[in-house]
């Protein structure tokens, strides 16, 4: 059950802690758990890690409640910055961390990008299939393009120009013979 407390009760509680209470100390941590956790989430943005941080908090504050002072900081301030910092010393602690992969293990790692002979190639290609489809008459070029670098479906097409279906599929097989003949030059 989470316990209520008002802000001079939750200082008296952390008060208490200090002087060894757990009576005092399960009331803290009733009524400030749920808040410290979504600190720690927040920060970590995984569960599992919150919940370790979390115990990390709790044992500071045990150990730690004996120097709060209720005149320098509210109580859920004071515990909020600990799990703020605890969570932070978390991700800092895991980004330091090596990842226990030896280096030469890089050289295997794979650059699937093309390199620039691959991209020049490319390039090259691209130019010459709009080059070709230049050639190609407006009906048979629009309608190859909207199909396959739209995405628009045959059906679609041969109603948006007011054509029946088989006159569109006659324009694009056309159209392709044209572009191979063009392309294979």
């Amino acid at each position: 059950m989470v316990d209520s407390l008002t802000r001079d009760d939750l200082a008296q509680a952390l008060t208490a802690t200090g002087r060894g209470d757990r009576t005092a100390f399960r009331r803290v941590y009733d009524a400030t758990s749920a808040k410290l956790f979504g600190v720690a989430v927040r920060i970590l943005k995984d569960r599992q890690l919150a919940e370790d941080v979390l115990q990390d908090v709790y044992v500071t504050v045990w150990n730690r409640a004996s120097t709060y002072d209720p005149a320098r900081a509210a109580p859920t301030t004071w515990l909020a910055t600990i799990a703020r910092n605890r969570s932070i010393d978390r991700l800092r602690s895991m980004a330091s961390r090596p990842t226990g992969r030896p280096l030469d293990e890089a050289a295997e790692v794979r650059d699937e990008t093309p390199d620039a002979a691959a991209r020049l190639e490319a390039r090259q290609e691209a130019g010459r299939l709009h080059d070709c489809l230049q050639v190609l008459d407006e009906r048979a070029r629009e309608a190859i393009r909207s199909a396959f670098f739209e995405g628009d479906t045959y059906e679609t097409l041969a109603e948006r120009a007011g054509v029946p279906l088989g006159t569109l599929k006659s324009w694009i097989r056309r159209g392709f013979q044209k572009l191979k003949g063009c392309l294979e030059r």
